[in-house]
């Protein structure tokens, strides 16, 4: 008979990597566990690139990034799209907490999440922007590979985003799709399997909205924009990964002055 007390315990994967820029130099990296920072010399302007060395994130993994900006501009990305497996014992933890300094800014653009069947995550992603300080944002969720004729059937996840200035809320964004959205679908997603949400936050932002949707018109690719109070918000739902990736890229492309993409992401 097996022992379940006796059995082994699974091991389990945790990551926490931190840096600290002050006027466009690099003046802090902590890295621990399966969470590493890549610093590469891409231009003038700082680039992260955040990367998981586990391969993808199951019940019990916890993963943290954090950035702490003091003056300049600095772009942050992941190395691939991040990926959460079948979890059967509970969600992986993923937290993102950024600070943004006074004068600063943050390109936050991260890769997409590909969800498959049976996966768990818990996701807070937290942007602190000084008063005058200003970002971008950008989460995307893939629901399995199209390619692979990958099917999600029951997933939990808790993806909650926020963005503050001054210490106050300018922009909250929780979001929970279980099993029983899924099976909604027709009211949610339609056919589509893929989904993202692109927010920049500064002075005038609203004043991008009219070229953002000169942009919307990626074949496949259902998309729209709004903009009010310092924001401008685009959001997206798209049949397969593929499509959505190059409207984000377009997107992308008009909100940060047709500034190539970070490498990892072109196309």
């Amino acid at each position: 008979m097996f022992d379940h007390k006796n059995s082994p315990q699974m091991q389990r994967s945790h990551g926490d990597a931190a840096v600290r820029f002050e006027a466009g130099r690099l003046k802090g990296l902590r890295q621990r566990g399966s969470a590493k920072a890549q610093l590469p010399r891409v231009g003038a302007v700082p680039e992260v690139v955040f990367l998981n060395t586990s391969g993808g994130l199951t019940s019990g993994d916890t993963l943290s990034y954090a950035l702490d900006i003091e003056g300049g501009r600095v772009v942050a990305t992941t190395q691939a799209a991040e990926r959460a497996y079948r979890a059967d014992d509970g969600a992986a933890t993923v937290r993102v907490t950024h600070r943004v300094g006074a004068g600063s800014w943050l390109d936050w653009v991260p890769q997409e999440t590909i969800l498959f069947d049976r996966s768990h995550i818990d996701r807070h992603t937290v942007i602190d922007l000084a008063p005058d300080a200003g970002c971008l944002m950008l989460e995307a969720v893939v629901l399995g590979r199209h390619a692979m004729g990958e099917i999600v059937g029951t997933l939990g996840l808790r993806d909650r985003r926020e963005i503050r200035r001054a210490g106050r809320p300018v922009m909250i964004e929780p979001f929970v799709m279980g099993t029983a959205e899924l099976g909604h679908r027709g009211a949610l997603l339609g056919d589509a399997r893929a989904f993202a949400t692109m927010v920049m936050c500064c002075q005038g932002a609203e004043d991008a909205v009219s070229r953002v949707r000169d942009v919307l018109d990626e074949e496949g690719v259902e998309a729209a924009a709004s903009g009010f109070d310092g924001k401008v918000i685009m959001r997206c739902i798209a049949r397969d990964g593929w499509p959505l990736r190059k409207q984000l890229l377009r997107v992308m492309a008009v909100l940060r002055g047709n500034v190539p993409a970070p490498r990892v992401w072109q196309i």
